[in-house]
């Protein structure tokens, strides 16, 4: 495919959401999307060699999840920063700092957008997007905790109403997962600022119990998603 220009992907994110895409715009979009394998290889590969960390992810955000972002938000296709993306996740919330400030050194053109003081409804990560070549990948840092409430999140808002991920929805699911997230927000402040043995293992049973406790949530909605 030739390179399409900003303006060209703009104009084709227009017509995505008119909700009535051609053929031909739908196979635009797959090529505009496939476009960024290069990128996110590039980046996984960094991160592999000079991080150390084994990253999950996605060469390319699906058409479905493209086409409802820009329904959703005020963007344009060619500002989405998150059409390819990876994601690691780490044991705790000083892995988390120290991951964030290793990968700040390895990739290029980074930006930085933590949303652990200031959640996105409720969700609780560090984003990081750099720049390959022009293309933006985004990395998603989250600690075990982080990924458990968004995964119960996901199931909540598949059972529900996918709104509540985006701060719509039950009013109920919503205020669970909101307190279920100050409260890992409450936990990890304690964790980062905690260096006496002595309250180790209190902080150990703590953990343990919300990982039991977030884990039997997320089964639990999985039953009801069936």
């Amino acid at each position: 495919m030739a390179t399409i220009s900003k303006t060209q992907v703009d104009r084709l994110g227009e017509r995505l959401k008119t909700g009535t895409p051609t053929e031909l715009d739908l196979r635009l979009l797959d090529s505009f999307r496939r476009s960024f394998a290069p990128a996110y290889e590039h980046v996984v590969s960094t991160i592999r060699k000079e991080v150390d960390f084994e990253p999950t992810g996605r060469p390319a955000k699906s058409t479905t999840s493209i086409v409802e972002k820009l329904l959703r938000e005020t963007i344009r296709l060619s500002q989405m920063h998150d059409i390819a993306g990876c994601r690691l996740v780490v044991a705790d919330i000083k892995a988390q700092d120290d991951a964030v400030t290793r990968l700040l050194h390895a990739l290029p053109e980074t930006v930085v957008m933590d949303r652990r003081a200031n959640p996105s409804h409720g969700y609780r990560a560090v984003h990081i997007v750099c720049q390959v070549e022009g293309q933006p990948i985004e990395v998603q840092v989250r600690t075990l905790l982080q990924h458990l409430w968004a995964e119960l999140s996901e199931k909540v808002s598949d059972v529900v109403d996918p709104a509540i991920k985006y701060g719509g929805g039950d009013p109920g699911a919503q205020s669970m997962l909101a307190k279920g997230s100050a409260v890992i927000a409450d936990f990890e402040r304690v964790e980062r600022l905690a260096d006496d043995p002595s309250v180790g293992d209190g902080l150990i049973k703590i953990k343990r119990d919300l990982h039991a406790a977030l884990k039997s949530g997320i089964e639990e909605w999985k039953t009801l998603e069936r």
